[in-house]
Parts: structure tokens; sequence; C-alpha cells
């Protein structure tokens, strides 16, 4: 990982891999080694991979104050220009879905394509996870129970059989003890994700747009991909049966093929 300055602040960022370039934009209380690198390794073969740490998180400037999606997606812009990127193909998930949606509407000229997997628009329609599913995870995280808090968040992120996939789960706990992001930063972020509404501007969007989401999701529920898929103009949506939150996890083969169809990359 390098640290490139971007405006105010750096950003902690690495580039990897070969061909057209793909920014990765990481959910909240991820880390650029959360995509996995058996995920990663998949991309690499097709594009220049781009992943960067969020300010607040690894060795990115400290976050100062609350954070809304769309400084986030002035960051990410950023780190394109600093990179001295014209244009790039972008995914995002999760928070980083919501960062990609106001990076796509701000800077469309950036945007080659546009991949948005388990992520959220806002407006009617839409969904946030459940009362029970947040209560899980506050009372894990506020509970100074570390390694409590780690198995309730893969619980959450990963359907079954995963779940129960200790060999996968040694590799997710692994990442977290490389560094963590602190609890303050998890709750900025979270309040930019509930504020987050461009529900009523992505039928501005005209790059091509696939859309990524699993039906056994419990931290952002599925009607949330129909809903954006609905809503942006001849985009394609990707629903993955029984499969969680980090369906890149899960499925890291089929979702690097499915961002090289959509991107139009050779194999």
């Amino acid at each position: 990982m390098r640290v490139v300055r971007v405006g105010d602040i750096e950003l902690s960022c690495e580039r990897s891999g070969s061909g057209p370039p793909l920014l990765m934009i990481m959910g909240m209380s991820g880390t650029a080694l959360h995509w996995g690198e058996p995920f990663l390794e998949a991309v690499r073969s097709a594009f220049d991979v781009i992943v960067y740490d969020h300010r607040g998180v690894g060795k990115s400037s400290r976050l100062e104050g609350p954070i809304t999606i769309a400084q986030l997606a002035e960051d990410a812009a950023g780190l394109l220009a600093a990179l001295q990127i014209d244009s790039a193909h972008v995914l995002g998930i999760s928070m980083g879905g919501m960062v990609a949606q106001e990076l796509a509407l701000s800077h469309p000229e950036m945007v080659s394509t546009l991949a948005l997997g388990c992520t959220y628009c806002g407006g009617e329609g839409s969904a946030l996870s459940s009362p029970e599913v947040l209560q899980r995870l506050t009372e894990a995280m506020m509970s100074g129970d570390r390694q409590r808090a780690l198995r309730v968040g893969w619980e959450v992120n990963i359907s079954a059989p995963m779940v129960d996939d200790e060999a996968a789960y040694a590799r997710f706990l692994a990442i977290a003890e490389q560094y963590a992001v602190s609890v303050p930063v998890v709750l900025a972020q979270m309040q930019a994700c509930v504020a987050h509404d461009t529900y009523a501007r992505l039928a501005d969007l005209e790059m091509p747009t696939l859309v990524i989401h699993g039906t056994a999701d419990e931290l952002l529920p599925v009607q949330n991909g129909r809903l954006i898929a609905s809503r942006i103009p001849g985009s394609q949506l990707e629903i993955l049966d029984g499969i969680g939150h980090l369906f890149f996890w899960q499925l890291p083969a089929r979702s690097a093929e499915m961002l090289r169809a959509h991107a139009r990359v050779p194999a």
C-alpha cells in the first residue's frame, strides 16, 4: 500500500494486475484487504485493480468529524485524478456502492462502467438492516469483546454454508488483525449511509451498470438491488440465490467473471 495525496487528505491505496483500470470502493468498516485474496487474484487477471482505504481507515488520513457519502465520492474522484486516470471501471459494494453512485452522478466522465454490489439508494421501497440485525451488531461491537464482535460481523455478512467455513473465517480474522477500523469511524460511516439518498437521481445515469445482490443478504436486503436496477435505465441485475452480503467472498470467481463480462474485457 502507498499513500497518495488527494486534496487536503491522504489515501492509502494499492494497484495490482494488468488491463483497464478498475476502482474498487469498499464498504462500511472495511479495509482494502477485505476484498479477500481469492477475489483480488481473480480480478487482477483482467484489470489494473485499484483498492484504497477511506479516510479514517488504515494509513489514510484521520477522520475529523462527520462525513457524507458525497464527500467520500469526492475522495474517490480525487484519487483517480491523483493517479492520472481519466476514466475507470468502478465497483462499489455496500457503503462503497453508495459512494460509487455519487461518483457516477457527480463525475460521469470518470466512470466507464458501474457495478453496484449489495448496496442501497434510499427512497421509497429501500430498506436498511433490520432492527434485530442492528441490535446484534451494536451489542457485539459495544461489548468490549473483540472476538465476539468479529464473529458476529462474519455471521451477518456471510450466508450458509460459508458461515461455518473455519478456513474462510481464519482468513477474515487475519485481515482484522492487520488493522482495525475504530468504532467512531464505523459510527460516522453508518450515519453517512443512513443519510444517503440517490433514489430520484439514478435515472440520470447513462453508463453501463451492473447490479449484484444476494438473496440471503442480512445487512441490506435483496429488495435494494431490485430497486436500484429498476431506477437505472438499461441496467443489468444479477440476483445470487442463497448468497449473503459479501458475495465476492462466497463466489470470488463468478463475481470476477461478471465484472469482466460487464466491462467487456477479453478473457
